[in-house]
């Protein structure tokens, strides 16, 4: 590992510790030539399928993206933070289950609407207005017609179960 101060390539590993719930180690190192401590992280680098866009286009997933998505989606209203990531981890944890090396963007689409509708109705109006492209009123009307139908059908399911 490169030291930071110094440059020189060599170091020792002073400490190491679990980190981020498992998900990360950590390691204190200590520089051979300048002596000087650092901390490095040490993660597994997951390959995650590219994305192929409308227009035939790829990219790679870009976790940064999705999350702008849904805070745009969810904002001005009370969501946490924690609760946007953990939709973007969900979705993340159904894109590596997939087990291919390509998705398409309605796919990741479908998917981030899907957790959406469970955390915020509004938020999930917001987000599939953009991904699905509405253009006309009617196509509102009827994804909330679509949604009430549902909030109504889990209302009657939970009325029936007290």
């Amino acid at each position: 590992m490169r030291c930071p101060f110094c440059g020189h390539l060599q170091d020792r590993v002073v400490d190491s510790r679990q980190a981020r719930d498992g998900a990360a180690i950590r390691r204190r190192r200590e520089c051979l030539a300048c002596e000087r401590r650092f901390t490095t992280y040490e993660i597994i680098e997951e390959a995650f399928p590219q994305i192929i866009k409308r227009d035939g286009a790829r990219q790679e997933y870009d976790r940064a993206k999705a999350i702008r998505g849904i805070r745009l989606a969810c904002s001005k209203r009370q969501i946490p933070t924690s609760d946007i990531d953990q939709v973007v981890d969900r979705v993340e944890e159904k894109l590596l289950e997939t087990g291919v090396r390509e998705v398409s963007s309605d796919w990741l689409g479908t998917a981030i609407t899907a957790e959406l509708r469970d955390l915020d109705p509004v938020a999930y109006i917001r987000f599939a207005s953009v991904y699905r492209g509405f253009s006309e009123v009617e196509e509102f009307l009827h994804e909330l017609r679509e949604l009430g139908d549902t909030t109504s059908a889990e209302a009657t399911d939970d009325e029936e179960e007290s």
